[in-house]
């Protein structure tokens, strides 16, 4: 696995890697990390198409995620410590 690309972001860091031809963009904020797997021939134009997919909607919805993420692990962690 290379890290072939990271795209500058205010809330995130994101990475692009090459692995068994995947792309596998993983992004992550803090202690959390989402990650996507996509088979490099299902994309026209390489790694330029990855940066197509990562367009303002879907980072929108990975930052609604990772609130989503942060809060359903704090519940479970006060679960555990209280």
């Amino acid at each position: 696995m290379r890290i072939i690309a990271e795209l500058p972001h205010p809330d995130f860091k994101i990475s692009i890697l090459n692995m068994n031809n995947k792309f596998i963009v993983k992004i992550e904020q803090g202690t959390l990390e989402q990650s996507y797997k996509i088979p490099e021939m299902d994309l026209t134009d390489g790694v330029n198409s990855v940066f197509e997919v990562l367009d303002e909607e879907f980072l929108k919805a990975v930052a609604a995620r990772f609130t989503e993420m942060r809060k359903d692990f704090k519940n479970a962690y006060f679960r555990y410590n209280y």
